[in-house]
């Protein structure tokens, strides 16, 4: 019996970061269209990948400093979420500015805003399904 329990809580934690695998996929798929169709072909909007691999840091660093997440509003706490506000808005803002200054078209800089939303809703994702410290994937 307690055999099974952990085996479905196993199969529940695969699928559900199979899920998140997969959504990352698309964000990326749609950042990686913007760039390269034809029509575009343009490289600039990949600097956003910087914003993606910057925008879970503060987060991380502020569970790790602070004992829990969940309690009263601290300062590493809001710290973390300002820094991350600024840094997704940064990713939202960069191509809007290249597309603005004719850097990128428009229809790429659309392409980049899907792409940003999608990876963005993905790592708020992680953080809400392995957010607990239950899981092993948390513990990197």
């Amino acid at each position: 019996m307690c055999d099974s329990f952990y085996y479905i809580v196993d199969v529940q934690i695969f699928f559900r970061l199979v899920g998140l695998a997969f959504s990352c996929a698309i964000g990326i798929t749609f950042l990686i269209l913007g760039c390269a169709l034809p029509h575009f072909n343009n490289w600039w909007p990949m600097f956003v990948l910087i914003f993606y691999f910057l925008s879970p840091i503060p987060t991380v660093v502020s569970r790790r400093i602070s004992s829990s997440f969940d309690s009263a509003s601290s300062a590493c706490l809001e710290l973390s979420i300002f820094l991350t506000t600024g840094i997704v808005v940064s990713a939202i803002g960069l191509p809007i500015i290249l597309a603005h200054v004719s850097v990128i078209q428009w229809g790429a800089c659309g392409l980049v805003l899907a792409g940003n939303v999608v990876v963005f809703l993905t790592i708020m994702g992680y953080f809400i399904v392995f957010g607990n410290e239950d899981v092993d994937y948390s513990m990197w």
